[in-house]
C-alpha cells in the first residue's frame, strides 16, 4: 500500500497558519477520515466543480471552505477560505447559481486557484 499525503499548497499553508490555533487543530482534525473516503470512493460528499478536464472538490470545515484535488500521492489543497469570503465573493459577482455551479464557471475563482500555484513563500 502506497503512502498517502495530504500536501497542502504554499498559499493554503499561509492561509491555515494565520488561524487560531483551536480553529487550526480542528480543520486538520476534519482531514483524519478524508483518506479512506478519498481512496475507496468518488467524493460524492463533496461539493465539486469541474472545468477543463480539472476536478476540484469543496470540503466544509465549520465556516470555511477547503478547495482541493485529488494528486498522485493523495490530495493537494488549493485554497483554505471562510464561507463568508465565498459569499462576498458570489454577491459581487451578481451569481444566482449555487455555490458549486457558480464558482465553476466564473474564471475569476480558477485564477484564484491558479494564483496558489505561482505565489511563493519568502
Amino acid at each position: 500500500m502506497r503512502p498517502f499525503q495530504i500536501i497542502f499548497s504554499p498559499t493554503s499553508a499561509a492561509e491555515l497558519a494565520r488561524m487560531p490555533k483551536e480553529l487550526q487543530l480542528q480543520i486538520l482534525g476534519e482531514f483524519r477520515g478524508l483518506p479512506q473516503q478519498a481512496i475507496g470512493t468518488e467524493l460524492e460528499q463533496f461539493g465539486k466543480l469541474e472545468r477543463g478536464g480539472r476536478t476540484l472538490y469543496r470540503f466544509r470545515v465549520g465556516d470555511y471552505r477547503i478547495y482541493f484535488e485529488r494528486h498522485e500521492l493523495g490530495l493537494l489543497v488549493h485554497r483554505i477560505l471562510s464561507k463568508h469570503t465565498l459569499k462576498d465573493f458570489l454577491y459581487r459577482s451578481g451569481l444566482k447559481t449555487s455555490e458549486d455551479e457558480a464558482l465553476q464557471s466564473n474564471p475569476k475563482f480558477w485564477e484564484l486557484i491558479e494564483s496558489a500555484k505561482t505565489e511563493r513563500k519568502p
